[in-house]
């Protein structure tokens, strides 16, 4: 079993962050603290009129509207709490959404690159549970501990009024029981980051488990990845126990603070009272005020807890929201390239061009190894995908890419659609260096059908429509009928309505790669991108594809990468791509006679 690197430390996140989230909801929160004041003037006011009555009773007066005063106010006190709870929750659920609407945003701008190293399911978790935690910051404790304090202060100066030597004692246990809290908080604040950590580990567990569980099943795994995925579950319940012994020693603090202020009160106040130095009145409006003193202590203990596991929750979000998005740095890097961006291409006879190309894909462990891990360092070199790449695609005509797998023709795809930049050299779309267009100009006039052909979850409208919102029926059926793919229509009633189920499970591999080729089509950018685009056709269905794609190629730029040589024998150019380099371009008759590998595999499938 291969030993695992120490952890790190993780994403830190402070209050200050923790603010915004809140006053983007000004206005209610200003209604709450206002019935915050209200209601710890209605709770005030009660040990007052307590101790009227208790005055009223001994020198034998009639309580008269006393009693309905403080009837009264109680009444008014649950309304208000109610009404506060209410608008709380409510608060709570807009902050989560505001959040998720900002994580969401922020993810699916990010730069390819980091899609390449993160976990799918480590991604939901931080918009699904760690947002989650932002809740309990204000329906367990923050504002309301603002109003609150409000009571805390107000019976402070009733308490001092009432007997200071009493006052005196009772801050005295509560001082040590704030003390206690504020020690343990800070490791609150770790457990709770480290806990939805292991949270995102098991989300990212079971995707992997259900978005793989027919080949799971094949493959006879299915109790190996039920353990897996107990492994990480049974990791998160680890984690989730230290939060909670945690929280143990922080929830009775409040009780035991309570009922030591409480006895000491008792015990000192009658002694006192003995002794003529208060009256019973006195003592119990002091009792009172020191539930109402001890009841927002109880909610600051509350919110120190709940702020704190929401803050490791946001360290995790902000992480997400201080990465750079994929156009951040592109007027930089225009500038670089000499010119400003720029939505439009410039009139040229070559739809693609590469000069001296070389790439390598970021964040490459090129620079681990060494003594240290026991293995030999991997220079960049030997990570370099493509070498001096250099070649041109003529507008309108059909360019195929051949090789190996692997020899980095996917990879010229993804630079042309600038999912990334070259490392040097020079990518040109109509003429002008891409670093230089604007991304979604760029891709406007790019179709791009994927190796694996994905398909989202939804309709068949919904795929179709994903690059031509104002498509009509007609136009999706006229693509469909284009790339053979109307039998999927006649299946039931429902039409372009159908559901294609999770990554077009309910279709065949050779439906999801035409449903993905005719939404393509749909869009008819000048320029198509092709990979592997008649990989998982029958002989009958390629040849149709193949038609379809020869009419709407009319007078468009196609480049198509391709295993099987039989369906681009017969383009205007073919490019011949190995170890990231291109060793022939030319036609089939040229390339058969001039480049060895070619030559080689056109032997294999029995082409010459």
């Amino acid at each position: 079993m291969f030993g695992r690197r120490p952890a790190p430390e993780g994403p830190r996140a402070t209050f200050r962050q923790l603010l915004p989230y809140v006053f983007e909801h000004k206005k209610v929160m200003t209604v709450v603290i206002v019935l915050s004041v209200l209601g710890a003037a209605a709770s005030l006011g009660q040990p007052l009129l307590v101790s009227q009555v208790i005055s009223f009773v001994q020198r034998g007066e009639t309580l008269g509207v006393l009693v309905w005063a403080l009837i009264g106010l109680v009444v008014v006190g649950g309304l208000i709490s109610g009404f506060q709870h209410y608008l709380l929750q409510r608060m709570g659920e807009g902050v989560v959404l505001s959040s998720r609407r900002r994580l969401v945003a922020r993810l699916l701008n990010l730069p390819i690159s980091q899609f390449d190293t993160r976990r799918t399911g480590d991604l939901v978790s931080r918009v699904g549970s760690d947002t989650t935690l932002l809740r309990a910051v204000l329906t367990q404790g923050l504002v309301e501990a603002i109003g609150g304090s409000l009571t805390f202060a107000g019976a402070l100066v009733g308490m001092a009024i009432i007997d200071p030597v009493l006052l005196g004692l009772t801050v005295l246990v509560v001082a040590v029981s704030v003390v206690v809290v504020v020690l343990l908080s800070g490791r609150i604040r770790v457990a709770s980051r480290q806990a939805q950590e292991k949270v995102g580990d098991l989300t990212a567990a079971v995707e992997r488990a259900i978005s793989s569980v027919r080949t799971i099943r094949a493959a006879g795994a299915t109790d190996r990845e039920i353990t897996a995925v107990d492994r990480d579950a049974h990791g998160a319940y680890l984690r989730g126990l230290t939060v909670a012994r945690i929280s143990a020693l922080v929830v009775p603090i409040a009780s035991i603070a309570m009922q030591t202020s409480f006895l000491v009160v008792l015990g000192v106040g009658g002694f006192r009272v003995a002794s003529g130095a208060i009256t019973i009145a006195s003592l119990v409006s002091f009792i009172l005020f020191l539930f109402l003193m001890i009841m927002p202590l109880g909610q600051a203990m509350g919110a120190v807890m709940s702020v704190n596991q929401a803050l490791g929750a946001l360290g995790r979000i902000q992480e997400i929201l201080d990465l750079p998005i994929e156009t951040d740095d592109d007027e930089r890097i225009a500038r670089e390239a000499g010119a400003a961006p720029s939505a439009r291409l410039a009139d040229t006879s070559s739809a693609v061009q590469f000069d001296d190309v070389e790439f390598r894909y970021p964040d490459s462990p090129a620079a681990q190894g060494g003594a240290d891990s026991g293995t030999a360092s991997v220079s960049a070199d030997d990570l370099t995908v493509l070498r001096g790449v250099s070649f041109s695609v003529p507008i309108g005509r059909r360019t195929a890419l051949v090789g190996p797998s692997g020899a980095g023709k996917s990879t010229i795809l993804a630079l042309i659609e600038r999912f990334y930049d070259p490392t040097s050299g020079v990518v040109r779309v109509g003429g002008a260096d891409v670093r230089t267009l604007d991304r979604e100009a760029l891709r406007a006039q790019i179709g791009y059908v994927e190796q694996d052909a994905p398909v989202l979850a939804g309709t068949i409208r919904d795929n179709l429509v994903l690059g031509s919102p104002d498509a009509t029926d007609d136009d999706c059926r006229r693509v469909l009928e284009a790339v053979n793919l109307t039998a999927v229509l006649e299946r039931g009633d429902q039409g372009l309505d159908a559901q294609v189920g999770e990554d077009g499970v309910m279709l065949s591999g050779g439906e999801r790669q035409r449903l993905a080729i005719a939404r393509t089509l749909l869009s008819a950018p000048p320029i198509l991108l092709l990979d592997e685009s008649t990989s998982s056709l029958d002989g009958l269905n390629e040849q149709r594809l193949r038609e379809a794609i020869d009419a709407v190629a009319e007078n468009r730029t196609l480049i198509v990468i391709a295993h099987r040589l039989s369906t681009v024998v017969d383009s205007d150019q073919i490019v011949v791509v190995e170890d990231g380099r291109v060793v022939g371009v030319g036609t089939h008759s040229e390339l058969v006679v001039s480049t060895p590998l070619y030559k080689d595999l056109a032997k294999h499938q029995l082409l010459v």
